[in-house]
């Protein structure tokens, strides 16, 4: 995780104003990777004492639409949060456990698919999402 200097830079660059809680949900989103809003909640929490749940849908809302994080919502999850914001990864979701992992590009550079007809969209995202069962549930279900 960036120290919290890095973090109110960054909050700064954004033009948004330093807060504890936003420095703090910035923390935790980079301190857990594919985060759902619950245990954002409860790192803040953790950090920076009573803040209600509302503060930090608010300021998560705030962080993705200055891009400082990507929102993800897989089919069937809640919505996630990462700090890996700028390229065009991609997600690997375990099937059974619902963990998450990043997956590189397909290949090139965003987009990295390319539609065969975009109905006069200006494409500049692909989202792919890998489904499988991750290395611990694979294992479980043939023991």
């Amino acid at each position: 995780m960036p120290v919290t200097a890095e973090l109110e830079r960054m909050l700064r660059g954004a033009s948004l104003r330093v807060t504890r809680p936003r420095v703090a949900v910035l923390a935790a989103v980079h301190d857990h990777p594919h985060a759902d809003t619950t245990s954002i909640l409860a790192g803040v929490r953790s950090e920076v004492g009573d803040v209600s749940q509302q503060a930090v849908y608010d300021v998560l809302q705030a962080l993705t639409t200055a891009g400082l994080v990507r929102r993800i919502q897989p089919l069937g999850s809640v919505a996630r949060y990462e700090s890996r914001v700028g390229d065009n990864h991609h997600h690997v979701v375990c099937r059974s456990c619902g963990a998450i992992a990043d997956v590189e590009c397909a290949v090139g550079a965003a987009p990295c698919l390319t539609a065969d007809h975009v109905h006069g969209f200006a494409i500049d995202e692909a989202e792919v999402i890998y489904w499988g069962l991750c290395p611990g549930c694979s294992t479980t279900g043939s023991s």
